[in-house]
């Protein structure tokens, strides 16, 4: 790697912002950070956001208040967004 800057170190928030853009990228909300164009998997979608949910539960009372709160407030987000997705245009 050449870069002229070291990559920042990776926190919890870092961690669920990846899994949460990942889970973004899944659900076509996102473009794919490689080929810059959207697709839609919502199998890898729900994985990922199973995942995040585990990690919600597996957590529980070590995280900090803030830390807390953004995983909830992503997992709501990502939830709503899956939901959507899976219902179709007919029932929008």
């Amino acid at each position: 790697m050449t870069d002229a800057h070291p990559p920042a170190p990776v926190d919890f928030g870092t961690f669920v912002l990846s899994l949460g853009s990942s889970a973004l990228v899944h659900l076509g909300e996102i473009n794919h950070p490689d080929t810059d164009q959207a697709g839609e998997n919502l199998l890898l979608a729900r994985q990922t956001i199973d995942l995040l949910a585990m990690l919600e539960e597996k957590t529980r009372g070590n995280l900090t208040g803030e830390e807390t709160r953004f995983l909830s407030d992503l997992l709501a987000d990502l939830r709503l967004k899956f939901v959507e997705k899976t219902r179709g245009p007919a029932a929008k």
